[in-house]
């Protein structure tokens, strides 16, 4: 069982499809698990192209689509945010969705000296990147890896007691 706060930073490049994907869809689990009041989760971008003068773009309509479809809720005011360096230091584990994500991650967050930066989908049983929709434009393609990705970070919390 968990024996604390768990703080969780999901990341992509934007803030808008991927991360915030993630970050609902782990928040419905630990809420539907009764253990909300146990985690931290929120979702940053290693890129500024979706913050204008400081303020980020809302979460991309096709992601806001396709979590409506399988009835997650989610915030309709989240804005995209930058990771920031302090992050490291606010979170235990800074997931990302691709090896370039990773990559920018490290770098942005001086390092990675705890091991708390890793990829989504190496938790799961097959592990891989998760596929970006906004270039494929395959949001359930997207939704399907991220659900698997959460699902088996969320039993890998449980079984380790993180």
């Amino acid at each position: 069982m968990i024996g604390k706060m768990v703080r969780i930073l999901f990341v992509c490049h934007g803030n808008i499809c991927r991360s915030p994907m993630a970050e609902y869809i782990m928040k419905d689990i630990v809420k539907k698990e009764g253990l909300a009041d146990q985690f931290r989760i929120a979702s940053a971008a290693t890129s500024t192209e979706e913050i204008w003068n400081g303020t980020g773009s809302p979460i991309y309509g096709p992601a806001q689509r396709t979590m409506q479809r399988h009835g997650i809720p989610y915030d309709k005011n989240k804005r995209a945010r930058l990771l920031e360096k302090q992050d490291y230091g606010r979170f235990d584990l800074i997931i990302g969705m691709d090896e370039r994500n990773r990559r920018n991650m490290k770098r942005m967050l001086g390092g990675d000296p705890d091991g708390k930066v890793n990829l989504l989908m190496d938790y799961t049983d097959h592990p891989r990147e998760v596929s970006d929709p906004w270039y494929t434009g395959n949001f359930e393609r997207a939704w399907d890896d991220i659900r698997e990705g959460c699902e088996a970070l969320f039993r890998y919390l449980l079984e380790n007691g993180l």
